[in-house]
């Protein structure tokens, strides 16, 4: 097992080269990960999607979002608690709040659901699924707390250059079924192989 301080290495690497990204490359890239998306959820059911605002030099996911809540999809946005995080509904244009760490989140008012699909941030990948997140866990506790629920299906989004070749996973890291970047997804789990095989995607 790789030690803390090579994945703390590893996500400060995968993050110096994402912030070495030019801002209209990094739209460009958002905007194919938004396609590539779409195309991937082609023929699923409206469902609950969480996605994320981004922070820093994170990829936008907004694009996707939009795009989904165009066809019906309900769109929900993390909110961390002392519990962990809550995943309140949220559609475009409607009023966020400030929280911790630079982050905006729906008015507490807003109601709580479990996302049927997740569109998950991250600072590093393998083609394995899993996941290098920001030292917090939120998104890992998250994942397995919905998992006896029907499993989300989760979707990392990021850019390309944040792969590495293998993250030091740990038995309680919750692998994701995707990670979809500029270049296109990479599915990891069964179902998203499924999946991206349904799709018009070239293979």
């Amino acid at each position: 097992m790789m030690p803390p301080d090579e994945k703390v290495e590893l996500r400060r690497r995968a993050l110096d080269r994402r912030d070495a990204l030019d801002v209209v490359l990094r739209q460009m890239a958002s905007e194919r990960v938004a396609a590539y998306v779409l195309d991937l959820l082609a023929t699923t059911p409206p469902a609950i999607v969480s996605g994320f605002l981004p922070i820093r030099s994170e990829i936008d996911p907004r694009p996707a979002m939009t795009a989904l809540a165009a066809r019906g999809h309900r769109l929900a946005l993390p909110c961390v608690t002392a519990d962990g995080l809550v995943f309140r509904l949220w559609r475009p244009g409607e009023a966020l709040r400030k929280a911790g760490f630079g982050l905006s989140e729906p008015e507490a008012a807003a109601p709580a659901v479990d996302p049927e699909i997740m569109l998950v941030p991250l600072a590093a990948f393998d083609r394995r699924g899993h996941r290098i997140g920001y030292g917090a866990g939120h998104y890992d506790r998250a994942i397995a707390r919905l998992n006896p629920t029907g499993h989300p299906l989760t979707m990392g989004l990021a850019f390309a250059t944040q792969e590495v070749e293998q993250v030091p996973d740990q038995p309680h890291d919750q692998p994701l079924d995707a990670i979809v970047t500029e270049n296109g997804p990479l599915p990891a789990s069964p179902r998203m192989k499924e999946v991206f095989h349904a799709s018009s995607l070239p293979r």
